[in-house]
C-alpha cells in the first residue's frame, strides 16, 4: 500500500478574527490536498495561534489563554472536519490544550472524511509544560488509527524521545508514527529528530515530524519556534541508506510532501538485514505500574 503524506513546517500566525484563521487553514489544507496528500500532519501547539484572538490580558497569560482557546474548540474541530470531509483527507490537527477532568492536556485530534475519528494526548511532559504551564500527562494509552492504506499512531513531540509509545503502536500494527512537535531551539528540534530516527530504527517503520517555525512575540507559549519537517525510516534493504526519506530546510513555511511505500516496511520486517522490530517485541516495556493500552479507531 502507498500513501502520500504531507507534514507541515508551520509558522505561528496572528489573525484579526476567527474567519481569517479559517481561510488561512483552508488554504493550507487545500494546498496539501492538491499535491495528492491523503494524510496531513500539523505540528504540536499550532492551535496556540488562536490565542491571538483573545483579549490581550488572556493571550499573554498561559492559564487564561488555555481557557480562552477552550471556548473555540468546537469551531476549531468543525473547520478541520469540514475540510477533511470535502477533500477526502485525514488530518492530524495542530495539537491544542484542552481541559479534561479539571486538568490541562495537550491533545492532537484526528479528523477524517467521516468526521472526528479520535485523539491522542501527550504522555510525557517537558519541563516547561510541567513546571510553568501545568499541563498534565494523558492516560497511559495510545490510539492506533486504521485507514484503508494502513495504520498509524501519534507521538507528540517529547513522547517520540521515548520508546514505549511507538513500540506499543507498532506492535499493534502501525507502520507509520507521526510526531507533531513545537521546539524553540536547534537543540530542542534535534532531540525530537534524533528520537524520531531512533523510533524508525527500533520499529522498522516510517516516522514523520512536523514542527512550528517563526516568532510570535505576543504569545508566552509559542513565542520562539525553530524546526523543520522530515520523514525517517530504518536504514535497511530497499530504503535510504541513512534512513532519511526526506527533509526541508529549517524555518521555511510549507508542506513536505512524500510518498510512502508500506510494502517496503513489511519487507524489511520480514527479511531485513536486521530484525529490530521482531527483537524489540521481546522487550517487556512498562508504563508506570499499569502498562500501556492501545485503542483502535477507524479513520
Amino acid at each position: 500500500m502507498h500513501l502520500i503524506l504531507a507534514a507541515a513546517q508551520y509558522p505561528i500566525t496572528a489573525f484579526n478574527n476567527f474567519n481569517d484563521w479559517k481561510q488561512h487553514t483552508g488554504t493550507w489544507v487545500r494546498d496539501a490536498s492538491q499535491q495528492g496528500a491523503r494524510l496531513l500532519l500539523f505540528p504540536e501547539y499550532g492551535a496556540m495561534e488562536l490565542a491571538n484572538l483573545l483579549p490581550e490580558k488572556a493571550r499573554t497569560d498561559l492559564q487564561a489563554s488555555v481557557l480562552g482557546i477552550g471556548g473555540l474548540l468546537g469551531d476549531f474541530l468543525s473547520v478541520f472536519a469540514e475540510l477533511a470531509r470535502n477533500l477526502g483527507v485525514v488530518i492530524v490537527a495542530p495539537s491544542i490544550p484542552v481541559i479534561d477532568e479539571g486538568k490541562i492536556r495537550n491533545r492532537a485530534f484526528v479528523l477524517s472524511p467521516g468526521g472526528l475519528a479520535g485523539y491522542q494526548d501527550k504522555l510525557f511532559m517537558t519541563r516547561f509544560e510541567n513546571e510553568e504551564w501545568g499541563v498534565a500527562p494523558g492516560l497511559p494509552a495510545v490510539t492506533l488509527f486504521e485507514a484503508d492504506w494502513g495504520a498509524f499512531g501519534i507521538q507528540i513531540c517529547y513522547d517520540v524521545e521515548f520508546p514505549i509509545g511507538s513500540q506499543a503502536l507498532c506492535a499493534a500494527g502501525a507502520k507509520l508514527i507521526v510526531a507533531p512537535s513545537c521546539t524553540e531551539t536547534i537543540r530542542g528540534a534535534t532531540r525530537v529528530h534524533v528520537g524520531a530516527r531512533a523510533r524508525a530504527l527500533e520499529n522498522q517503520c516510517y516516522v514523520a515530524v512536523s514542527q512550528t517555525i517563526g516568532y510570535a512575540p505576543w504569545s508566552p507559549a509559542v513565542d520562539i519556534n525553530f524546526g523543520y519537517a522530515a520523514v525517517y525510516t530504518t536504514p535497511d534493504k530497499g530504503l535510504p541508506e541513512e534512513g532519511i526519506v526526506a527533509g526541508m530546510k529549517p524555518q521555511i513555511p510549507g508542506w513536505l510532501v512524500q510518498e510512502l511505500d508500506f510494502e517496503k516496511i513489511r519487507a524489511v520486517r520480514t527479511d531485513g538485514q536486521v530484525f529490530n522490530y521482531k527483537d524489540q517485541a521481546r522487550i517487556d516495556y512498562r508504563y508506570g505500574e499499569t502498562g500501556i493500552k492501545v485503542n483502535r479507531v477507524l479513520v
